[in-house]
């Protein structure tokens, strides 16, 4: 069968890809090694994981809020199978969501394992052998990423877990050791903790959430400790003993030292992800990759090999499912001759915890690192009305903006519903936005995003609330 477009990978990058080189009129495959559609994102990443956060939150403010507002609700009492059941609903619609769109847009699709034969040339295994060959003007690679490992501690998706066992406990471990403070580890610990779990985080670095601005950092891990997780930072773990009734993890700290063991339920190994390329004979049609494994593009998403594409964890770039969407969009346009683009200076960071961590653009670091001069105004939720209201206080909004332009560089936020208000900084940087524009702006009262606009008074040193 010959098409214009061949897709490998159903996740986020891969399906919206597909759908829009579709709307823009080629005759589109997609192949899917899976038996369902959606990727890790839908099937075991984003979609299930927000699901159990949003039941254990609410299950956590049933037993400690809702008596502070006059709601009794009597004895609570945790269903998690009833709670595993909701989260399981919720993946099956959003993956029967992308089977409709593929009908819906003519997408043929093929069930079973993409080999590029050649350029032009796409081989699909399916689980009973049968072999198919599919031809193609051009081929994207969009799959994915996989767990990261660490040597001396095997996964058994059991008491040994990635984040993909991490979301089918079928109970809730007493203690439970984290390996990562990054938005992975951070989430899934939260999810155990408010059901029930002692939470133990471990990492190598000396900080929480690498990457992200360090004051936000550091203001997030005193919330998550008040909150009842115990952190062990600058230390790694060397391995984790299975052959007990508990596991024995041994930990030591990164800069060498004394060994100390702790005992646990479940691990959850949470170190990050790799681009998985297995299986696809990238090496045997010449496709380059680099040191990390990730698949080298030009501006336009190529190879180094004519026709042969990529978008999504696959490259370089945040492993965000946002990120390999518009990057999707981006290679299909330019497949039809538009002028598909990225803003990778305006691409959203969300940790979905309570409060929820937010951000877009440069953080202070990386800004002193590049010696750009710049002004901060931050805004605390305990001055903001509707916080205070709600109890919701917890958290700040933070505005880096040019001190020669005005112009906002960065924007963090700490605080409940973050990932929802990050869409106005987001939209405010893609329009080249000053502070003033945003300290202009008039925002609803009252409202947590009246803290944005705090913020950005706070720029110019005229913050009105406080």
């Amino acid at each position: 069968m010959a098409y214009d477009l061949i897709v490998i990978g159903s996740g986020p990058g891969g399906y919206i890809g597909a759908i829009r080189a579709a709307q823009l009129g080629m005759k589109v495959a997609v192949v899917e090694k899976d038996k369902t559609f959606g990727g890790t994102c839908l099937n075991v990443g984003c979609i299930p994981s927000k699901a159990l956060l949003h039941a254990s939150e609410l299950y956590e403010e049933a037993g400690h809020d809702f008596p502070k507002m006059g709601i009794q609700v009597g004895n609570r009492a945790l269903d998690l199978p009833a709670m595993m059941k909701f989260k399981d609903e919720g993946v099956d619609g959003n993956v029967k969501g992308v089977a409709f769109l593929f009908k819906k847009n003519k997408i043929d699709s093929y069930q079973g394992v993409g080999r590029i034969a050649a350029p032009g040339q796409v081989e699909v295994k399916a689980a009973d052998g049968k072999i198919e060959t599919l031809e193609a003007k051009a081929i994207v690679i969009a799959t994915g990423s996989d767990v990261a490992k660490l040597r001396g501690i095997d996964i058994d998706e059991k008491r040994i877990v990635s984040s993909t066992g991490a979301l089918v406990l079928d109970k809730v471990p007493a203690r439970l050791l984290v390996v990562g403070a990054g938005v992975i580890g951070l989430e899934l610990g939260s999810v155990w903790r408010r059901l029930g779990s002692e939470v133990i985080v471990v990492e190598f670095l000396d900080r929480i959430l690498p990457g992200m601005d360090l004051d936000v950092g550091r203001s997030f891990q005193r919330l998550l400790q008040k909150q009842g997780i115990t952190f062990k930072l600058s230390s790694k773990v060397t391995s984790v003993d299975s052959s007990g009734k508990r596991l024995k993890a041994q930990i030591e700290p990164a800069a060498g030292g004394a060994a100390e063991a702790i005992e646990a339920d479940v691990t959850l190994v949470a170190v990050g992800r790799v681009p998985f390329t297995e299986g696809l004979g990238l090496e045997a049609v010449g496709v380059a990759k680099d040191n990390r494994g990730r698949v080298i593009v030009d501006q336009h998403y190529q190879t180094n090999v004519a026709g042969i594409f990529a978008i999504g964890d696959v490259i370089a770039g945040p492993m965000l499912a946002h990120k390999a969407e518009d990057e999707g969009v981006a290679v299909a346009e330019i497949l039809a001759g538009q002028a598909g683009h990225v803003n990778y200076d305006v691409i959203p960071n969300v940790v979905y915890t309570f409060p929820e961590v937010a951000s877009v653009g440069k953080t202070e670091e990386e800004l002193k690192d590049a010696g750009i001069v710049y002004n901060v105004g931050k805004f605390p939720f305990t001055a903001n009305g509707r916080a205070k209201v709600n109890h919701q206080t917890d958290g700040f909004v933070k505005i880096l903006a040019d001190a020669k332009t005005d112009r906002v560089l960065g924007v963090h936020i700490v605080g409940a519903d973050a990932g929802n208000m990050i869409a106005e900084a987001a939209i405010a940087m893609e329009f080249g936005a000053a502070s003033e524009d945003i300290a202009r702006t008039c925002h609803a009262h009252p409202t947590l995003t009246e803290a944005v606009k705090e913020a950005a008074l706070a720029v110019d040193k005229r913050s009105l609330s406080m």
